[in-house]
């Protein structure tokens, strides 16, 4: 071996920025947090970020709050009360504070705070109501390359300073330290290497007596898009006052074998916008994903909202030996993504279960055992098997060859007596089966009865309380009605099913979603169990791009390395369009690299052996796929792979014709146009195309117009030859030039026009812009992009040429971003996963160029 180990310091230097000047690249508001990225700047050794808002100017942030990805930098500024903030961020260059740039003004929003755990005013962590920290709070920073430095002096603890997570965890449990603790989690921080764990997992204690206190408050967090606990799971037990929070769980390996588990003894304990990935399989056929994913056992005063599930096989388990002493548990806005069971399965506890997606689950939603009580509220089911089960009847026990039930043969989740469980304002589509109480459709004289053989007593309104003769088929368990117990029940506002599906897709899981992207197969994730094999193998694959934490000294082991330093492995490309040319490049111990597959199908490479790279480029035939791996005499190999798809797409065809309604020739009857209003008594006059208008609409609070558009279009209303006021379309104003309003580029979707300002409305056409782009639009051109797909910041090569404006398109043409001035970026944070159209104005015309948003 040439050498065993390097120790560098971390120095930041520049890779692309000439003037040393800070160029943002990003920024945003989320959940008591801001952010930003920005380009690194030449001759800049470090950064100091700072941030004004919330009644604070300038305040500086943490060192470690600071990271390198390579091609830019990030900070997170965390535990910000709700409200409007900038970032500025200057460069520290030959020991001196530069100049730097300020971010616009970002919109921080607040968590919600909602649920059993903050029962009689308790705010579990070590943050405040407001999403500041706690007075005398202690902030660590936990990374891969300190967990087993990393070091707390601690009151009460053995030994002091505590040195290692857990060892200051393990202080924590004697119940004597009294400061709220704050640990932050930064980066991928693995099993490998962790030299103090608990049978896997990270264990918080903090001496929880029996009256449900302790004298300690704990946050467990992650920092930004990317703090992902890799092999190990974290463990809760003898503990109140703690919050989990924006972390990633993945291969988990623990003996306890959850993500993140509940054990003993806990009360006010909040686990929110977490990320759960698959955990290493166990020795039973139903651990095949890992075991639960978060569950919770003899713990009270628990809330679990907005976490992301990723085809977890069991989700939820909420009790096991309890029952003479039940406990409260919510859990809200939460997305089951694709998983299979337990959403949650309950036995003993009342459990309030309000405003979840339940997406594409192949087994059951929420089950109820062993005299449990379940409040199901407004959740949004798409295509989940069975929503709501009470263990052995009704659906559980339902044998849909026989059109029977079969209590040996086809009980769904459990053999165990039954609980209860009330629905309210639930919305459901693509169900197997469910059966309301009482509901005749499902009564089959002699066989089934829908008084015992139903799965949820259905209310018709929020305060109403179940009666005491509705009892469980097994074990003749009725609804304690705990939700309408005032001295039992929280303060909240539910959303309608509706808006909380939109709130969970925006906001479930790790800020922006997490790093770690994945879109599902819905024609075949929706029904199947079984692992998903490329997922399983994305996530045992997944490294972080994160390369270092401001201020931290990292340790490299000797290793070969192969990097891609241009372009993209994998892509994919329409017929006769050549593809980004990538180049790989190899170094540490690597001596040399060797590419298989290629030359094939128009691919080609070139390799250089001087500046040790490899170039790929070609337009394909077929689509073909390659592998490049390194050698040398000292370090591991490492190989990259990559597979060119060839996609010959079919052009999304614009509708042609105008959609038009004359209220004088028809009336308010249209075949396009839903209109709901009154026709004015009083005729009017007025020439628009040639036409003589005379019958209108009034334009009143009641009055609404609604119609559906397939692709981008141009919408005229003719109004009052004398109206200069306002009329809304889709909530926004519009004001009218000489009685006409016209809205350009009205994008595909449904629309609804509505009062402004009192006037009257003659006339109404919809017209599909002909130079709507779809991929017919897309053009070879000298036209660059990369890299492609992208997921964050896309740029724009136009030689010679200066760029006016970028735009976005989706395939069926809507313009989705729009960005005007001569930058060679656009953003890509915010689009869904997919294909779009990048359309280039510049002064020598107008190129466009297909992209995949990864």
């Amino acid at each position: 071996m040439k050498r065993t180990l390097l120790i560098l310091t971390l120095v930041f230097l520049s890779v692309k920025s000439m003037a040393q000047t800070v160029t943002f690249t990003g920024s945003g508001g989320w959940f008591e947090t801001a952010f930003a990225k920005w380009e690194p700047v030449t001759g800049a050794t470090s950064y100091n970020v700072y941030y004004t808002g919330g009644g604070q100017t300038n305040v500086k942030i943490d060192n470690q709050l600071i990271r390198s990805y390579g091609s830019y930098f990030r900070a997170d500024v965390m535990g910000l009360a709700a409200g409007s903030y900038t970032l500025t961020v200057k460069p520290v260059i030959s020991g001196a504070e530069a100049a730097g740039s300020t971010t616009g003004t970002l919109n921080v929003i607040a968590h919600d705070r909602s649920g059993f755990a903050f029962n009689g005013g308790r705010v579990p962590g070590a943050y405040q109501a407001n999403g500041t920290p706690k007075e005398n709070a202690v902030i660590l920073y936990l990374t891969e390359n300190n967990k087993n430095t990393v070091s707390l002096t601690v009151s009460g603890a053995t030994t002091n300073p505590c040195v290692g997570l857990q060892t200051i965890l393990d202080g924590y449990k004697k119940g004597k330290e009294t400061k709220p603790l704050i640990i932050r989690m930064i980066g991928q921080v693995k099993t490998k290497g962790f030299s103090y764990l608990l049978g896997g997992d990270i264990v918080i204690e903090n001496g929880i007596t029996n009256t449900n206190t302790a004298s300690s408050y704990i946050t467990f967090e992650g920092v930004g898009e990317d703090a992902t606990a890799d092999g190990w799971g974290i463990r809760v037990k003898n503990a109140a006052n703690i919050e989990i929070r924006n972390i990633g769980s993945i291969n988990c390996s623990s003996s306890e074998g959850d993500n993140i588990g509940l054990q003993q003894n806990n009360a006010y304990v909040w686990v929110h916008n977490c990320d759960f990935f698959y955990g290493d399989a166990g020795g039973d056929a139903d651990q095949a994903k890992g075991d639960g994913a978060l569950d919770s056992k003899k713990s009270n005063y628990v809330t679990f909202s907005y976490n992301h599930f990723w085809d977890s096989g069991k989700c939820n388990l909420l009790g096991l030996s309890e029952g003479a002493d039940p406990g409260y548990v919510t859990y809200h806005h939460n997305w089951y993504d694709h998983s299979d069971s337990r959403h949650p399965r309950v036995r003993y506890y009342s459990a309030h279960i309000y405003n979840n997606y339940y997406d594409g689950n192949s087994k059951y939603g929420a089950g109820s055992t062993l005299g449990s009580d379940l409040f199901m509220e407004a959740n949004y089911f798409r295509n989940c098997k069975y929503p709501m089960l009470t263990s052995m009847q009704g659906s559980d026990v339902y044998n849909p060859s026989t059109g029977v039930n079969d209590y040996k043969n086809y009980p769904t989740f459990s053999e165990e007596d039954g609980g209860s469980i009330k629905a309210f304002n639930n919305y459901m589509v693509g169900q197997s089966r469910f059966v309301p109480y009482g509901d005749a459709t499902y009564t089959v004289a002699g066989k089934i009865d829908a008084t015992t053989d139903f799965d949820a007593y259905v209310v018709s309104s929020r305060s109403e309380t179940v009666p005491a003769s509705v009892l469980s088929r097994y074990g003749n368990n009725g609804y304690n009605n705990f939700d309408t117990n005032s001295a039992v029940m929280y303060q909240y506002t539910p959303d309608s099913p509706e808006v909380a599906k939109t709130k969970v897709e925006q906001y479930a899981g790790r800020l922006n979603g997490g790093d770690f992207k994945w879109t599902f197969n819905n024609a075949v994730d929706d029904v199947s169990y079984a692992v998903n094999a490329p997922l399983k193998a994305a996530l045992t694959g997944y490294t972080t791009s994160l390369q270092a934490v401001q201020g931290e000294t990292i340790v490299v082991p000797s290793a070969q390395t192969l990097v891609v330093t241009s372009g993209s492995l994998s892509q994919d490309v329409v017929t006769d369009e050549a593809i980004e040319t990538t180049v790989l490049t190899w170094g540490g111990d690597a001596t040399d690299a060797t590419v298989t597959g290629l030359p094939a199908n128009g691919i080609t490479f070139v390799k250089n052996t001087t500046n040790k790279t490899i170039t790929i480029s070609g337009t394909p035939t077929a689509s073909v796929s390659f592998s490049v791996s390194t050698t040398g005499s000292a370090g591991t190999s490492v190989a990259q792979t990559g597979t060119i798809s060839l996609n010959a797409v079919n052009p999304t065809p614009v509708p042609s014709g105008d959609m038009v309604h004359n209220f004088t020739a028809s009336g308010k009857t249209s075949g396009f146009y839903s209109i709901t209003g009154s026709i004015n008594s009083t005729n009017g006059s007025v020439t628009y195309d040639g036409l003589s208008l005379t019958s209108r609409l009034k334009m009143e609070s009641s009055t609404s117009i609604d119609f559906t558009t397939t692709a981008v279009s141009t919408l005229v209303l003719v109004f009052d030859g004398d109206f200069v006021k306002r009329v809304k379309v889709d909530g926004v104003n519009y004001t009218a030039s000489g009685g006409i309003v016209t809205v350009s580029n009205l994008a595909a979707g449904t629309h609804s026009i509505t009062k402004g300002d009192t006037t009257n409305l003659f006339y109404i056409k919809t017209t599909y812009n002909t130079t709507t782009l779809g991929i017919d639009a897309v053009s070879k051109s000298s036209l660059a992009v990369y890299p492609n797909p992208v997921q964050d910041t896309l740029n724009i090569n136009l030689q010679d040429a200066e760029i006016q404006q970028i735009q976005v398109y989706t395939l069926g043409g809507a313009l989705v971003k729009s960005q005007k001035g001569n930058q060679s970026a656009i953003d890509m944070n915010g689009l869904s996963t997919g294909t779009y159209v990048v359309k280039v104005t510049s002064n020598q015309g107008v190129l466009t160029k297909l992209i995949i948003k990864k």
